[in-house]
């Protein structure tokens, strides 16, 4: 398949897309649906033990793939509050590379705990054939995005670099969210952590060229140094099944930047999610200095991942998974990120096999303890 010339977007279907893509967040595609407001739990610092200096020993993984079956899925289920508080406890990576472990309480009066919802086992059709492990499901379906006129504009211009190899999305004007496999991998920070950046897209400019040569662009990268990150416990040294729920990091930048930034939500089913669609835009490593973006359907979801077959490669890691959402203080659909891309999982079901790209999804409670790092309190947290 041949891509489109130079255009904002690189695909043959790009008139079409392109009014999906620009249509108004306002437009309803259809009726808003009957939604009850969800009950936002309050995480409590609990108290805060400094740790040991991080080695920066482990090699960052761009590619995560993990396995998971009917044991692994109830493991989340089952938790109870204890190890719930456990899980929600988070380190912090300073920049001169101290760490700190925070532990945290619930408050006593919420009972978001509870609210949790559950969803059934994703629907898992037998496999025709053996698959290898893969990102990309059938033709590829990304599509690049160039231009001034769309790469840096919303929602595009949300999407940042990360320096280990990674993408992030901004969700503050101070702050970004991407995978935690991108920074630590479970035992020790990666080495790249040490000295983390994250890459705002800037104008391209024209490149010196010689007479008789057309002009090339090229993107130019802003690179930030990263004055915090912290990570949640539930990554830290635990079983990478259970683990990939908790696969985000946060990390807080040193100056507040200029930029546009996408809202955080607790990731509503798919039934409320306009069109069941989610959307992300990443760095994908097959294709070097561009912004690729995607969207396709919710195939199912559980209590904490998102499962679906939107085309991705090693790189995308870390984008910040959003979909369209029923604002009830607004009174329209708006985008709002409600997840992270993490990698790839297989799951076994009754013996059965089955591949998916997955995301972490934001819970109340993951949407509380994203909300506390990112404002200190629960004042300012709130799902709209």
């Amino acid at each position: 398949m041949v891509p489109n010339r130079r255009l904002g977007l690189s695909h043959p279907c790009c008139n079409s897309l392109l009014f999906l893509l620009l249509l108004p967040s306002s437009v309803s595609v259809r009726e808003p649906p009957h939604q009850s407001h969800a009950i936002l739990p309050s995480l409590i610092p609990h108290a805060t033990h400094p740790l040991s200096r991080s080695s920066f020993s482990a090699k960052a993984q761009l590619d995560l793939t993990t396995h998971c079956n009917e044991s692994c899925y109830h493991k989340g289920e089952d938790t109870d509050k204890e190890h719930l508080t456990e899980q929600l406890a988070f380190e912090t990576l300073y920049a001169d590379g101290s760490r700190t472990l925070t532990t945290i309480d619930l408050d006593e009066n919420d009972n978001a705990v509870d609210a949790e919802p559950h969803f059934r086992w994703p629907k898992v059709a037998p496999s025709r054939h053996k698959r290898l492990r893969r990102q990309i499901y059938g033709s590829d379906g990304r599509f690049n995005i160039r231009g001034d006129h769309f790469l840096l504009d919303y929602p595009f211009s949300t999407a940042v670099r990360i320096s280990t190899g990674c993408t992030g999305v901004l969700v503050s004007q101070q702050h970004v969210l991407t995978a935690a496999h991108c920074v630590h991998d479970g035992k020790d920070y990666v080495k790249g952590a040490r000295k983390l950046r994250v890459g705002f897209l800037l104008p391209p400019f024209v490149n010196n060229t010689k007479p008789g040569q057309a002009p090339v662009k090229k993107p130019l990268v802003r690179w930030v140094r990263v004055k915090r990150t912290r990570v949640p416990k539930g990554w830290i040294q635990g079983p990478q099944e259970v683990s990939m729920d908790f696969d985000y990091a946060l990390l807080e930048l040193r100056w507040p930047h200029r930029h546009p930034f996408m809202r955080l939500a607790v990731a509503p089913t798919s039934d409320h999610l306009a069109g069941k669609r989610i959307h992300f835009s990443g760095f994908d490593s097959d294709r070097h200095g561009e912004l690729v973006y995607r969207f396709c359907p919710v195939e199912d979801e559980s209590n904490d991942l998102i499962y679906q077959h939107c085309d991705a490669r090693p790189g995308a890691s870390g984008s910040g998974v959003y979909g369209r959402v029923w604002d009830n203080a607004l009174e329209r659909w708006e985008r709002k990120v409600i997840g992270i891309f993490s990698g790839h999982q297989w799951l076994e079901i009754n013996g059965e096999n089955r591949d998916y790209n997955v995301a972490v999804r934001f819970t109340p409670l993951k949407f509380a303890q994203i909300c506390y790092w990112v404002h200190g309190n629960k004042v300012d947290c709130s799902q709209n």
